[in-house]
């Protein structure tokens, strides 16, 4: 993916300026088209926009422009940033608009009465919520309680289909971990108990 100046058209505006690179050129660069360079150098277009230095925002050297201005088919290529890349957003409690917040008992009262198996944690994540109003909901101790009507927490907009599906899926799972495993008869428990059987 080519990389091209924050402010391309202040880059190219200082470029036509200072050098005497060639329309096409400066287009490459700034990833914009050598009409659009050319208009902002006739000054037809954006004629308030102020130039800024490549060089002194660290896109570019020196040596590139002396390459570029010695052969009219040299390409410039932007400097090597070493900033850190943007790290992702964890995945943390989301913000909640106020005008949803007072759904948030409703939903949670659905999802304890239609999937009791689900855990206490996965609500919370879930919903945004806290397991003390998870707790009160349950043992209908909540100061609430008389006003809250169990409502799918995905019509609610609260969550998406997806991360309830998951929730759902992870405590599907570790319900079946917990769960006592059933003896299956081998195949010669299965002969002893047919001969014990015949022979009654």
């Amino acid at each position: 993916m080519a990389q091209f100046p924050l402010m391309p058209k202040a880059a190219a505006i200082w470029l036509f300026e200072n050098t005497t690179l060639t329309f096409d050129q400066i287009g490459a660069y700034t990833g914009l088209h050598p009409l659009e360079v050319q208009a902002l150098a006739d000054g037809e277009v954006s004629a308030n926009i102020v130039g800024q230095d490549p060089i002194l925002n660290d896109e570019l050297t020196q040596e590139e422009i002396d390459k570029a201005q010695a052969d009219s088919s040299y390409r410039m290529v932007m400097k090597k940033n070493n900033l850190p890349k943007a790290k992702k957003r964890s995945s943390g409690p989301r913000y909640t608009p106020i005008s949803k917040r007072g759904d948030k008992p409703d939903a949670i009262a659905f999802l304890v009465k239609n999937h009791p198996d689900l855990p206490d944690s996965q609500i919370v994540k879930l919903i945004g919520t806290t397991k003390n109003t998870i707790s009160k909901i349950r043992d209908r101790s909540h100061y609430n309680i008389s006003n809250i009507k169990p409502r799918h927490p995905v019509e609610l907009g609260l969550c998406t289909s997806e991360d309830l599906n998951k929730a759902l899926e992870k405590a599907e799972k570790a319900a079946a971990k917990k769960a006592p495993k059933k003896e299956v008869p081998t195949d010669n428990a299965a002969a002893e108990a047919e001969a014990e059987a015949q022979s009654a």
